[in-house]
């Protein structure tokens, strides 16, 4: 199993549009061999700093067919477009990948 993240930080009051984009994206992760799981997550508001944290959370049967994801077409033409949503970030997206720990 291997586990794909990316931490976004969406500038309050852009959450709607940020959501839509990813609600109405043609990411076709589920024709990918190996693709398990997505999910994406609404996490706190950090009204000190003008955000609400968001996670896009994948999972994959491991980390190669993850990689093989991100050198496909599928992940080029769904990430065509991510430009045009990017005033609403504060930052780039922070990317995290996991396995697990064998015998925990």
């Amino acid at each position: 199993m291997y586990v794909a993240m990316n931490r976004f930080k969406v500038v309050s009051g852009s959450e709607a549009d940020f959501e839509a984009v990813w609600k109405n994206r043609d990411s076709r992760l589920n024709e990918m061999e190996g693709f398990k799981t997505f999910h994406l997550l609404r996490g706190p508001l950090n009204e000190q700093e003008g955000y609400t944290l968001y996670a896009s959370h994948t999972i994959w049967e491991n980390e190669e067919a993850f990689r093989a994801w991100t050198r496909s077409e599928h992940f080029r033409a769904s990430h065509r477009n991510t430009g045009d949503s990017k005033p609403a970030y504060i930052g780039h997206p922070q990317f995290e990948g996991f396995t697990p720990v064998e015998g925990a």
